[in-house]
Formats: structure tokens, C-alpha cells, sequence
């Protein structure tokens, strides 16, 4: 690594809006990266950490400024370079991988013209070459069969796939420093293992230095050689990876490390009523080709897949990425078509209209994982929550619903005065909090969780699990968790499957899949997810 640093930010500090009503978000931060070095922002949501980096491409919206900083890369201060300068640096010299894909992706745009676009704006290359470079940088994160995925569209990918994308666009034309923001927030542990060998086997071949913004302590612990910690918008503390990990000196800073999803699931009572059960369940989607579009395979999301879900019972559903977790949920839920049987509360429903459905949803309730994408920019806090009591309770006037949705942000450990706020004015973390208050504002039975903890920080983690175990052991709920964090499973979930591609590998109760697992595939999740270090490409790239 070089002495002299390849980024110097100095004093910088960011302020949203004007006069009185400023609000400075980043307050005198000082940091640099040399070449070659991977330096890490962690801290909580909110801490300031994703202003920083988006201040070095000049990413921030207009409502944004710097009363102080400098900002130095190759000689020239980028606070004061103009639009044409940045324009040349970004996605060349310095890229970004973003934290929410499905916000970050063009839903308009196939794969391949978003991956090649970047390489076209920088690079002077036929359409030939571009289309090989894309299928190579796609083979390099790990998407299966590339050449098929090319006239693919963001949609038709999962949340995982979609990341992987994003970071083959960041990494097209091999820059020199990677602003890497939550890069592995919405993998399996498995392909979170891949990626960060990638990123550090190409770090190693560019001479590229990375920004790794995260709340991930054990990939800061594995990938960074120097660690700044943020706090409200300051750095707070400061040093080699190796030293704030092992002899932290500030309070928040023990903290952070301390804080991990602990304790148990509360226990299921076998003979308490099935609130979802299934046998069977199917979900093939047709794969049509020629003029007439004519099916000539399927895609077996879910294949043969059975289960029984009780009151107060957590149902984990564990794989990779495009196993058909997510699929399943949908399935359940009635909100994709299936076929076999489908029991809620002990009736059919695998036959249901819409209109019959309707009166159901208020008990069978869905927060998704990426929270910005389900959180409508145009509406208030407040009116997000309240948009299910409108429907489903009609008789409840304004004021009534306010008191709900003001006692359901208090529950996910909001302030109840912020449902006048909208949803860009809050960190990722606090827009999943969000999402989670407007499923459990109607107070259902049924819950599918879809990576609900994955864009949050340790601390907020540790904080939702308490809550949903609380809400789980006050109303009896039951709940459908699809996760890849197996820490967070294994505290939250009774009966643990894994899934992959499409089928059921193993199944049992938690205690036995986390300390006895029998199958390979089993194994090699657990190992990913426990220690790094491990690795058992042989089982997962079959």
C-alpha cells in the first residue's frame, strides 16, 4: 500500500436543508484510503457513514451542501470539481455498489444493456466485445448460465441476483476505488462468502482499494485493514482492524461488537391450533419459445414442498438465493398461482378469487426485504401504515387511526411524532422498521418475513427479534421468516428448512439443523455463516 493516500477527505462535514432549519448529518469527519487498502465505516443507521462516501462522487441530492472538507483524489479536490470531472470519475476511476438493487436497477432495461452501458459511456469497444465482457463479469459474481440471463429484466431476478448484478456493473471497468455501501446485504452466506473472496482476489489483481460501508462487524473483521467507527455524523474512534477488534476503546464501539441477535425462540405448543399447511405445493413457472410460444420446459420454483405451520410457531426457510424461498411465501400467501393443496386456519384456500382473498388479508401479512422498494415515496409515514386500516377498517375515524399507527411506530421503536415524515427522510434500517409496523398495525395471524433484518444494523437486529418474539408470545403469531442471516434464524426460528432449488434438502427442528446437520448442502450454509474461512465450493457450485 502506498503512503500517499489515493482519497484524503478532510474536515468534511454535510448539512441538509438551510438556515434554521439545517440539519447537519456529518460533522468535521476526517479519513483516507490508500492504494490497495480496504478501509470500513461501520456504526449503527444513521451514523453518517453513507453521506461520507456518496459525498465523494458528489451523489448527494441538492438539498445537501458542505459548509466544510476537502475531498482529494489524484490531485484535484472533488468538492469543488465540476459536473463534467465527476461525470469522468464515476463508474471509471471510482465506483459504487449500492445498497437497495431493485431501487438502484432500471426495471425498463435488460441485464446485459445495464451491465454494458457503463463499459460503453467509458470504454471505446464493439458490441461483440461488450456482450463477452458482460457474460465474463457475470460468470465472476456468480449468476448461473450468464448467457441466459443477458435479455433478462430486474424483476424477473431475485433480491440476491439482483445485487450480484449491481456488482458487476461497479466492477465493468476495473476503477480504482470501490465505495462498497452494505455490498452483501441482500446474499445468502454462501454467495456473501464468494463475493468478498471475489472482491478481494480482484482487489488484489487492480491494486483497487475499496470504502466498505457496513453494519456487518464480521466482514469489517475479515475484509478491512483499517477501521473508522461513526456516530452521530463523528468519528469516534479509529485504527487497524485487528486493534479496534480486539482492544476497543470507546463505549460504542464495545457495544457494536457486543450486539448480535441472542436467546431462544419461545417454545411451540404441538397441540395448539394450525393456522398454515400445505402438501405437495407446486409452483412451475412455463418457459415458452418460438412464434407461438409454446412451452418447452418449466422453472420448478417450488417442487413438492410440504409443511404445517402452528400459532406462535417461527417456520425458517433457508438457501441460496433463487432456491424458492421467496417463491414459497408468495405461494402461501395466494399472491402467485400454485398447485396442491393450501390450508389457512383449517380451510382451502388454494382455490380462492381475489374477492375472496380480501377479507383475509388483514390476517395474513407480508414485509418484504427491500423496504424502500415497498415503501411508496409519494406518501407520509403515516399514510403508508394506515393505508391497510383504511381498507380493512373502515369504520375507524382519522384521529383513531393515527392513535394506531403513532402505538405501531412506538412498538418497532420509532417515534410516533414521525408519520408526518416520508420515507427518504429515514435510514435503511429505519425504513425496515417501518415496513414491519405497517404488517403488524391489522395485528394478523400469519406473518411471512422476508429478510425482514437484512438491511439492518447488529444492534437493530438484536432489537427486532425481541420484538417479534414479544409480539409472537402476546398474540400467538405465527410466522413464515425467510432468511439468509442463520444467526438471526437460528434465535427467532422452532423448525428450520432448506431449500434448494426448488426442493427440500433437510428438515427438522432448529436445535438438530444447526448442531447435528446431516446433509452436505446443510453443512456448507452453516459453515459460510459461522466461519468465513471455511470454504465448500465443491457442494455449493454442484
Amino acid at each position: 500500500m502506498s503512503s500517499t493516500p489515493l482519497v484524503d477527505v478532510k474536515n468534511l462535514s454535510v448539512e441538509f436543508g438551510e438556515g434554521d432549519s439545517a440539519a447537519r448529518v456529518v460533522k468535521g469527519v476526517s479519513f483516507n484510503i490508500a492504494k490497495g487498502e480496504t478501509v470500513a465505516l461501520v456504526g449503527e443507521s444513521g451514523s453518517g457513514k453513507t453521506v461520507s462516501a456518496l459525498s465523494i462522487l458528489k451523489l448527494l441530492p441538492a438539498s445537501a451542501s458542505h459548509p466544510t472538507g476537502e475531498i482529494w483524489f489524484e490531485g484535484k479536490d472533488l468538492i469543488k470539481a465540476d459536473e463534467r470531472h465527476m461525470r469522468s470519475v464515476r463508474g471509471d476511476k471510482i465506483s459504487i455498489i449500492f445498497q437497495e438493487p431493485m431501487t438502484t436497477l432500471n426495471p425498463l432495461h435488460t441485464i446485459e444493456k445495464q451491465v454494458g452501458e457503463i463499459i460503453k459511456l467509458h470504454r471505446d469497444v464493439s458490441d461483440e466485445e461488450v456482450r463477452a465482457r458482460v457474460i465474463d463479469l457475470l460468470t465472476k459474481v456468480g449468476i448461473r448460465d450468464p448467457e441466459k440471463r443477458l435479455d433478462t429484466y430486474p424483476h424477473q431476478l431475485s433480491g440476491g441476483q439482483r445485487q450480484r448484478v449491481i456488482i458487476a456493473t461497479a466492477l465493468a471497468n476495473e476503477p480504482d476505488l470501490l465505495i462498497a455501501d452494505e455490498p452483501t446485504t441482500a446474499l445468502d452466506v454462501t454467495i456473501q462468502a464468494q463475493i468478498l473472496e471475489l472482491l478481494k482476489k480482484l482487489q488484489k489483481e487492480m491494486g483497487m482499494a475499496m470504502l466498505l460501508i457496513t453494519h456487518d462487524l464480521g466482514i469489517v473483521r475479515r475484509m478491512a485493514d483499517r477501521v473508522y467507527v461513526m456516530k452521530d455524523g463523528e468519528i469516534v474512534e479509529t485504527g487497524t482492524a485487528s486493534g479496534v477488534f480486539e482492544t476497543p476503546k470507546h463505549a460504542y464501539t464495545k457495544h457494536l461488537i457486543e450486539a448480535e441477535p441472542k436467546g431462544a425462540p419461545p417454545e411451540t405448543d404441538l397441540s395448539g391450533p394450525v393456522v398454515v399447511e400445505t402438501n405437495d405445493l407446486k409452483v412451475w413457472f412455463p418457459v415458452k419459445r418460438g412464434l407461438l410460444q409454446r412451452t418447452v420446459d418449466h422453472i420448478k420454483a417450488v417442487d413438492g414442498l410440504s409443511m404445517k405451520l402452528r400459532a406462535g410457531e417461527t417456520l425458517g426457510v433457508v438457501g441460496e438465493s433463487g432456491s424458492g424461498k421467496t417463491t414459497l411465501g408468495l405461494a402461501l400467501l395466494r399472491l402467485i398461482s400454485s398447485e396442491g393443496p393450501i390450508a389457512y386456519v383449517g380451510n382451502r384456500i388454494d382455490g380462492y378469487t381475489n374477492n375472496q382473498m380480501r377479507p383475509l388479508r388483514k390476517e395474513m401479512q407480508i414485509v418484504f426485504q427491500d423496504p424502500y422498494g415497498s415503501l411508496s415515496p409519494r406518501l407520509t409515514v403515516g399514510q403508508i401504515i394506515e393505508e391497510g386500516l383504511t381498507i380493512q377498517n373502515p369504520e375507524l375515524d382519522n384521529d383513531a387511526r393515527r392513535v394506531r399507527v403513532g402505538a405501531a411506530l412506538k412498538e418497532v421503536g420509532l417515534d410516533p411524532n414521525a408519520q408526518d415524515r416520508y420515507p427518504h427522510e429515514f435510514s435503511g434500517g429505519q425504513r425496515q422498521r417501518i415496513a414491519i409496523a405497517r404488517a403488524m398495525v391489522l395485528e394478523p395471524k400469519f406473518v411471512m418475513l422476508d429478510e425482514p433484518t437484512s438491511a439492518l444494523d447488529m444492534s437493530v437486529q438484536a432489537q427486532i427479534v425481541d420484538l417479534l418474539r414479544n409480539l409472537q408470545k402476546k398474540r400467538q403469531l405465527a410466522y413464515l421468516f425467510i432468511s439468509h442471516d442463520l444467526k438471526v434464524v437460528r434465535a427467532l426460528c422452532n423448525y428450520v428448512i432448506v431449500m434448494r432449488n426448488g426442493k427440500v434438502v433437510e428438515e427438522g427442528p432448529a436445535a438438530e439443523i444447526f448442531d447435528a446437520p446431516k446433509e452436505d448442502y446443510t453443512k456448507a450454509l452453516l459453515a459460510a455463516a459461522f466461519d468465513m474461512k471455511v470454504a465448500h465450493r465443491g457442494v455449493l457450485a454442484s
